[in-house]
């Protein structure tokens, strides 16, 4: 169910009704697979006899492959071995992929927030295949009006350029964002846009309420209720 705020947070706001844009995140939000990224940073570090805690790792999924190997590893190790690395990631991952599935509900919000007038945009920085495996999984070429991936920005949340590109393809005014960990909410904030929250990532309601999330979640179709109910008063 949804989250009230905590004291001293500012009450949830509805979409204002100058909201045109939807943009959803895809990793960990509409797909479950933060773990999954997780064990596969794990084994790629230790190609390079670097041993990180699981449970730092899976704190920084949601940011970049650019973002994350200078956060959890630093900017020395990102400088000499940061492309290697991030390409032993994504060996790693690959063979994980076919174990991917999408949360419950993903269609039916997709489906809510076009029937609402929004333009849908997922964005991902995750690479191109990796993106085509997604949407494979819940239809989301028929149900997006358009996606991004790591080939479409320099630089991934929480920097805030892939969900300014996220907008510009529908040529969209104002947007809200969804998505599941912290870095998305720094990446909309510093956007402009409203944020809301799924606790699939992991994360707890306040660490998401104080990035910036407006409410936080427990499921895709809890989201899909508050949003429609939402947007249906403007």
């Amino acid at each position: 169910m949804s989250h009230a705020p905590p004291d001293g947070y500012p009450a949830p706001m509805a979409p204002e009704t100058t909201v045109d844009t939807a943009v959803l995140d895809v990793d960990g939000t509409l797909v479950d697979t933060n773990y999954h990224h997780a064990l596969a940073w794990f084994r790629a570090f230790r190609r390079f006899d670097v041993t990180l805690p699981v449970w730092r790792l899976h704190r920084a999924i949601g940011m970049g492959g650019d973002q994350l190997v200078p956060a959890v590893a630093g900017k020395e190790f990102e400088a000499e071995h940061g492309d290697a690395v991030r390409g032993a990631w994504k060996e790693e991952f690959d063979p994980l992929l076919r174990e991917v599935q999408p949360f419950d509900g993903v269609r039916e919000l997709l489906t809510a927030l076009r029937d609402a007038g929004l333009k849908v945009v997922l964005a991902s920085s995750g690479k191109p295949e990796h993106v085509d495996a997604y949407l494979d999984l819940f239809g989301g070429r028929e149900l997006a009006d358009a996606w991004t991936t790591s080939e479409d920005v320099e630089q991934t949340k929480p920097e805030p350029d892939l969900i300014g590109v996220a907008v510009e393809k529908v040529s969209g005014r104002d947007a809200l964002v969804v998505g599941d960990s912290v870095w998305d909410f720094e990446a909309a904030g510093r956007a402009g846009y409203a944020g809301y929250a799924i606790r699939t990532g992991g994360f707890s309601v306040e660490e998401l309420r104080e990035a910036g999330a407006r409410d936080v979640f427990e499921s895709v179709p809890e989201l899909r209720d508050h949003l429609v109910s939402a947007l249906a008063r403007r």
